[in-house]
């Protein structure tokens, strides 16, 4: 399966065309496209939009750009809107959350206590609910992992994952698989690439992080879409010479275990698409 584990498809850049770049997706092979949410302001938009795109799931989570602006009452929403999703098919996980000590405003001291905070919490929540994460990693690598330590085996995807080799090693043992999306791409990302070829396969998963981290196959300034996730998925089976049909088999598992409700997602999704079939016989 071809999974773009990471899209942000709700937003405004995608407004104009949104159902046409859902038609490239399909076109190019994609099966899944899961949206996470950033704030209290779009998770009915991800669960609606999710429910609209065949192969669509969603997470609900707090994004680390967004702390600055949020409140205990947008964590206790998130917990209501958690537990009233928790029978939605198209509900995946806790996302996207984590920590960002890369945007200067996020890096002063209160600011970084701030968004340790709502990441613990949101953890706490996952852990509550028996819920993966996606976790949003900008020059945070280790206080993310102290923070996971303390809660084992949560596990999830480390979206757009750009640490050392020790480092994506310690996500491993915590349970995580790595995204690898647009970034991989440019043959000067030496670091990413580096890891795309040494780390086991089993813990990669693709992803394009659209409309942000455009592949290198586009102008710069493009608009990224979650069809490109079938030209990240050849780069990935070129660096480590295999096939793209393996590249696709072996990342699509590892996103149904990453994620373990998205199976049934795909499922349901499928279910609907044969109703839809009979109905029009």
């Amino acid at each position: 399966m071809l999974i773009d584990t990471h899209c942000h498809l709700d937003a405004t850049e995608f407004e104009r065309d949104r159902k046409q770049v859902i038609a490239r997706a399909q076109d190019a092979g994609v099966d899944a496209i899961i949206v996470p949410a950033i704030d209290r302001h779009n998770f009915s938009v991800v669960r609606e939009l999710a429910h609209a795109v065949p192969g669509g799931a969603y997470a609900l989570g707090i994004h680390p750009i967004c702390v600055p602006r949020a409140s205990d009452d947008d964590l206790e929403m998130l917990e209501r809107e958690v537990e009233a999703s928790l029978h939605d098919p198209r509900f995946v996980g806790i996302g996207e959350i984590g920590l960002d000590f890369f945007i200067p405003e996020l890096k002063t001291e209160a600011m970084r206590e701030r968004q340790e905070r709502f990441y613990a919490a949101q953890l706490d929540l996952a852990m509550r609910h028996g819920l993966p994460v996606i976790l949003h990693v900008r020059r945070s690598q280790d206080i993310l992992l102290k923070h996971l330590r303390r809660r084992p085996r949560i596990g999830g995807i480390g979206h757009a994952f750009n640490g050392s080799f020790q480092q994506a090693e310690q996500f491993i043992e915590q349970g995580f698989v790595l995204g690898l999306g647009g970034a991989m791409t440019f043959e000067r990302a030496l670091q990413i690439r580096r890891l795309a070829r040494r780390l086991p396969l089993e813990s990669l998963v693709l992803e394009t992080d659209a409309p942000d981290i455009p592949p290198a196959w586009l102008e710069s300034g493009s608009r990224n879409e979650p069809a490109c996730v079938m030209g990240v998925a050849a780069v990935l089976a070129e660096l480590r010479d295999m096939t793209v049909p393996q590249i696709k088999a072996a990342t699509g598992a590892n996103a149904l275990r990453a994620l373990p409700r998205l199976e049934r997602c795909l499922a349901a999704g499928a279910a609907a698409e044969a109703a839809s079939l009979r109905a029009g016989a």
